[in-house]
């Protein structure tokens, strides 16, 4: 049984996520901002965890992050605002990484998307364009810090049904994956030693998801 904390947890992966672990036997934390979906996120299986980690700075987060054996970061401020974007998905994220190296919390899996970093490609007047410059912050950071990381890299997400197979790598690139099946793929990540120090971009495809990631 791992101790588990998802930051973002009543995001649709979250949700799902928050469901396999438990129901594999991993104890789940699960933090989110609006107190209003306690019972929604209890119903996963999860330990509700209201906090807002915009407001919440290195120390506090550290302090949540305790305890851990890994923290999955799914959280996003859903774009259209520019600053609270840089706010959550590049500055709240940076934050929690720092945490988790000084919690001790070695495992970091982070939910980014195909295509993400500082060759992005997106232009300025691009609405996309503050995301994509925000995950690449985040990302390059998780990189460069002592964790046992790793970065998924969904395409389009659909609200389809987890088929349990994906394609991995450039090829895939033109595809969509499911948010169900981008939970599996979480979850068989921290499972999965193989998956640590390396970056998984992927959408549905016709392989096992285990399979798939193994490296």
């Amino acid at each position: 049984m791992a101790r588990i904390l998802i930051i973002g947890g009543h995001g649709k992966v979250a949700m799902h996520l928050s469901r396999i672990l438990t129901e594999r036997g991993d104890e789940v934390t699960s933090v989110f901002r609006n107190p209003d979906h306690s019972e929604e996120v209890h119903m996963t299986g999860a330990r509700p965890l209201v906090a807002d980690i915009e407001q919440l700075d290195t120390d506090a987060l550290a302090q949540l992050l305790a305890g851990h054996d890994a923290v999955v970061f799914s959280a996003g401020a859903g774009g259209g605002n520019p600053e609270r974007t840089y706010a959550v998905d590049r500055d709240a994220a940076i934050r929690v990484i720092d945490a988790a190296g000084q919690a001790q919390v070695p495992r970091f899996v982070m939910v980014s998307y195909f295509g993400a970093g500082p060759d992005h490609g997106v232009p300025k007047e691009n609405s996309f364009f503050h995301y994509a410059e925000a995950k690449a912050a985040a990302d390059t950071h998780l990189r460069a810090s002592d964790l046992q990381w790793t970065i998924l890299g969904p395409g389009g997400l659909t609200l389809e049904p987890a088929t349990g197979r994906i394609a991995v790598g450039p090829d895939a690139a033109k595809g969509q994956v499911s948010r169900e099946d981008v939970a599996l793929v979480a979850a068989a990540c921290l499972a999965d030693d193989s998956t640590v120090g390396r970056t998984i971009e992927f959408n549905n495809g016709d392989v096992p998801i285990n399979e798939a990631i193994h490296g």
